[in-house]
C-alpha cells in the first residue's frame, strides 16, 4: 500500500517546514515546487494525498484538483491557501477536492485532516486496485488463441465492446460464449456497473421470470418479501442470457419489451419500471430456424441479431489446442500438482486428432484430470482418460490389458482423491488386492 503524500507549493521554507512535520508522522513526503512537476511526480509514484497550494507559478491550484483526481482518481486532494474565499472553496470541493483551508489560520487541522484524507484514499486505492484485476481477468488478452477464426470473433466483440448495442454470441456448448460477454462488458463503459448472468436452460418458464423481472410480496405462494429481478439488479450494467434459445414464447415477449423500451413489469405488480441494461445473449442453437418453426419469435431475434459473433468450435482451431493446453497445465499445477512443468508433444499430438465434443470446457477437463494423475513432471499420452481415444488406434500403441488396468486404477484413485477404501469398492475389489495391484503397478499415492 502507498505511503506518499505529495505537497506542491513554490514556497519553498513553507513546504520543507510541512514535509518535516508530516515525515515525523511516518509519512513518506514527496514535493514539487510547480504544479507541471507535481503532475509528474505523480505520474511515478503512488501517491495517495497531494497537499496543493491554490496559487501556483504555472497554474491554479483549484483547477488542478481536476487534473490530479482525472490521473489518480484514489487520490484526495487538499488545497492551500494564504487568503482564503467561499468562492475558490467552493470551486475546489465541486473539482474533488477533500478540503480547502487556509495557511496559518487552519494549521491545526492539517495533520487530522491529512488522516482522515489519507484513510479514505486507502480504501479507493484498494477498490482501484480490484477494478484494475477484475479488468485484467476480463480482458481480451486473456482469450487464448492464434487462429484466424478466434482473432475474428476476439476483434469483433473488440469493435462492438464499446458501443451499448444488443449482441448475439453463436457457438457450440463450451466455445467460451461467457467469457466473451465478460470481456465485452468490462472492455464497455458499464464496466464499473453489474455484470448479471443467467443460463436460461436452469430455469423452469415460471422460475426464469421471477428471476429476470422480479416479484412483489404476495405475488404468489411462497413470496414472502419482494424480490429484486436480474433486469433490475444489472442497471446500468450488462445482462447475460446464456441459452436463449430455451426461453417460452410467453418470456420472450416479456423479453422484447424490455429491449424495445427500457420497461419491465415484476410479478404481482401493475406499475412499470425502467432499467438501463444491455443485453448479450447467446445460443448453441440456429434462432433462425427456431424463428422458421414458430418455437422464437422472429421479432426478438431480429432485436437480439443486431451484432452476431460466431466463436469457432476447438475442432475449427487445433493450432491453439496446444497454448491452451499449456495454460491450463499452468493453472492446475499450482493447484493439485506443482511437479508438472512440461508437455509431451505426443500428448499435444493426441488432443489435436481428438473430436471436442465439449470444445475449451472438455479440454480443460482432460488436462486438469491428467495433471492430477502425473507421476513425474510431464504430460504423457498414458494420462489420457481411457474413452479418450475411442474408436481411434491408441496414441501410445497400448494395447496390453495390464497397462489399461494400470491407467483406470490410477484414475479411480485421482476420482476418490486417494481413498482407497472408496477406490476398492467402485472398482468392485477387495482393499487386500488393490493393495496388491497399487504396489504392482507402482502407482503413487494421489
Amino acid at each position: 500500500m502507498p505511503q506518499s503524500i505529495l505537497i506542491i507549493d513554490d514556497e519553498e521554507k513553507l513546504s520543507a517546514l510541512m514535509a518535516r512535520i508530516i515525515g515525523l508522522e511516518g509519512y513518506e513526503v514527496l514535493q514539487a515546487p510547480t504544479a507541471v512537476q507535481g503532475l509528474k511526480v505523480l505520474e511515478q509514484q503512488d501517491v495517495l494525498v497531494v497537499l496543493s497550494d491554490v496559487k501556483l507559478p504555472d497554474a491554479n491550484g483549484v483547477e488542478l484538483v481536476k487534473e490530479i483526481k482525472a490521473r489518480k482518481n484514489y487520490a484526495e486532494v487538499i488545497c492551500l491557501t494564504a487568503y482564503g474565499n467561499i468562492p475558490d472553496g467552493v470551486a475546489a470541493i465541486k473539482n474533488g477536492a477533500f478540503d480547502y483551508i487556509t495557511k496559518g489560520d487552519d494549521n491545526d487541522r492539517i495533520l487530522p485532516l491529512l488522516s482522515k484524507a489519507f484513510e479514505k484514499a486507502q480504501v479507493q486505492y484498494r477498490l482501484f486496485q480490484l477494478e484494475n484485476k477484475l479488468l485484467k481477468r476480463y480482458s481480451f488478452d486473456t482469450i487464448i488463441g492464434n487462429s484466424n477464426a478466434i482473432k475474428q470473433a476476439i476483434d469483433l466483440a473488440k469493435r462492438v465492446s464499446v458501443t451499448n448495442t444488443t449482441v448475439l454470441l453463436l457457438g457450440e456448448t463450451g466455445t467460451g460464449k461467457e467469457v466473451f460477454a465478460q470481456a465485452i462488458h468490462y472492455n464497455s463503459n458499464r464496466k464499473d456497473k453489474s455484470f448479471v448472468a443467467i443460463n436460461c436452460s436452469a430455469f423452469s418458464t415460471e422460475l426464469l421470470e421471477s428471476e429476470l423481472f422480479g416479484y412483489k410480496a404476495g405475488a404468489f405462494t411462497g413470496a414472502a418479501k419482494d424480490k429484486k429481478g436480474l433486469i433490475e439488479e444489472a442497471d446500468g450494467g450488462t445482462l447475460f442470457l446464456d441459452e436463449i434459445g430455451e426461453m417460452s414464447i410467453d418470456l420472450q415477449a416479456k423479453l422484447l419489451r424490455v429491449l424495445e423500451s427500457g420497461e419491465f413489469i415484476k410479478l404481482g405488480q401493475t406499475k412499470t419500471q425502467k432499467a438501463d441494461i444491455r443485453i448479450v445473449a447467446a445460443t448453441n442453437r440456429s434462432l433462425e430456424q427456431e424463428a422458421e418453426k414458430g418455437t422464437f419469435r422472429r421479432d426478438l431475434y431480429y432485436r437480439l441479431s443486431t451484432f452476431v459473433i460466431n466463436l469457432p468450435s476447438l475442432n475449427n482451431r487445433a493450432e491453439d489446442i496446444g497454448p491452451l493446453a499449456t495454460h491450463y497445465l499452468k493453472e492446475f499445477a499450482v493447484k493439485t500438482n506443482p511437479a508438472v512443468k512440461h508437455i509431451d508433444p505426443a500428448f499435444i499430438t493426441a488432443l489435436q486428432k481428438h473430436q471436442w465434443k465439449g470444445n475449451i470446457r472438455e479440454l480443460r477437463n482432460v488436462i486438469e484430470r491428467a495433471v492430477i494423475l502425473a507421476p513425474g513432471d510431464t504430460l504423457s499420452v498414458d494420462l489420457l482418460p481411457f474413452d479418450f481415444m475411442a474408436g481411434e488406434p491408441s496414441p501410445s500403441g497400448v494395447f496390453d490389458l495390464s497397462e489399461i488396468e494400470k491407467r483406470h486404477i490410477r484414475y479411480v484413485m485421482a476420482y476418490t482423491k486417494g481413498n482407497k477404501t472408496e477406490a476398492a469398492r467402485l472398482l468392485n475389489i477387495g482393499l487386500t488386492t488393490l493393495y496388491r495391484k497399487i504396489d504392482e503397478y507402482q502407482i503413487g499415492v494421489v
